[in-house]
């Protein structure tokens, strides 16, 4: 085939939905590797089936056996849309797919051949957003710490393969937030059995940790490590020291994200944030550390910019100021994210 014409058979909202599934149910993968296994998946489909299909494709098809591909080839597929990957750099990204445990690679005489691993989530479109009515509320530690570190926890999954010791750990951080700074903290709540679909943290830090927002991110990680110990200090209301706020997490359920929750969120946190002020009033820095990569379309469109990288992983600060996210049109800037039901967190 042609792998010019490779898009009609993939669309890129297709393609988008696919990987952000991926991102949800593989540990370990970056946004970039993620979408390198859907195009090379879908182009080794076709080319299995050694003839074109005549509609695009909404779900993906166990591939059998093993398919002949060079590097060339996936050159082609993984740098179609940026400037020219080299065939080395393909063969690199292949090998990163295989340390994942998603493809399996021989040479069969002088011709590479690949297998993949099937990821059953792949295989069906994708699900329906469901619909239902909710309204932000206060977070309840006596009925909302369980199914939201539960959820929490999901963010993590690229990170820890433990991920019952994660939820655990959150679980009793979520408890003791609770006690400490109780305001910060929210939840999306279905009308109809009161459960929790979404949940946000708004952490006001005190000024002996803002300097952990020049350093590597992943010093600052917390709920997935092991050590009780926070690396950010709270700050006490009244503090007139207190500058930053820090997102410790931002997000809804996969299956409930759509445009009309996420607004309703967004907005619910500008409410918090203003009342916030009344507890520190020198306010005016806000960062988010994301921690899955289906967070970065979010924060983009709402005008978070990357600060430090960190030199040891794909963690990232990202930052805005206060002032702007407050004056901030949320309807208008969340308008050209495509949601679907893997997208929804920051």
């Amino acid at each position: 085939m042609n792998i010019s014409s490779f898009d009609q058979w993939l669309p890129s909202e297709v393609e988008k939905s696919l990987t952000e599934r991926l991102l949800q149910v593989q540990t370990g993968l970056t946004r970039r590797r993620a979408r390198c296994f859907v195009r090379l998946w879908v182009y080794l489909m076709l080319k299995q089936q050694k003839q074109l299909i005549q509609q695009s494709i909404e779900a993906l098809e166990p591939i059998s056996g093993t398919v002949p591909c060079t590097h060339r080839e996936a050159a082609e597929l993984f740098y179609a849309d940026t400037e020219r990957g080299s065939d080395r750099a393909a063969g690199m990204m292949i090998d990163q797919l295989v340390k994942a445990g998603l493809v399996e690679k021989n040479f069969d005489g002088n011709t590479l051949v690949l297998r993949l691993r099937t990821v059953p989530e792949l295989l069906q479109p994708s699900p329906t957003p469901l619909t239902v009515a909710a309204q932000p509320d206060d977070f309840n530690p006596r009925i909302d710490t369980i199914p939201v570190a539960n959820c929490i926890a999901q963010s993590y999954s690229w990170l820890t393969q433990d991920m019952a010791t994660t939820a655990y750990k959150i679980t009793k951080v979520l408890r003791k937030w609770a006690r400490d700074y109780p305001t910060g903290m929210r939840v999306l709540r279905r009308q109809d059995n009161q459960q929790p679909i979404g949940f946000y943290m708004l952490f006001p830090v005190a000024s002996v940790s803002e300097e952990k927002f020049f350093h590597p991110p992943s010093s600052s990680l917390h709920l997935s490590t092991v050590s009780d110990d926070d690396p950010m200090t709270l700050a006490t209301p009244g503090d007139p020291d207190c500058l930053a706020v820090f997102v410790r997490s931002w997000k809804i359920n996969p299956q409930y994200a759509n445009q009309e929750t996420v607004l309703q969120f967004l907005d619910d946190s500008k409410a918090t944030l203003k009342r916030m002020r009344e507890d520190f009033p020198n306010l005016c820095d806000l960062y988010a550390l994301p921690i899955h990569p289906s967070d970065e379309d979010l924060a983009s469109v709402l005008g978070f910019q990357k600060t430090v990288q960190d030199p040891h992983s794909f963690l990232y600060w990202i930052y805005m100021a206060l002032d702007q996210f407050l004056e901030l049109d949320l309807e208008q800037a969340i308008a050209p994210l495509a949601l679907h039901p893997d997208q929804g967190e920051l």
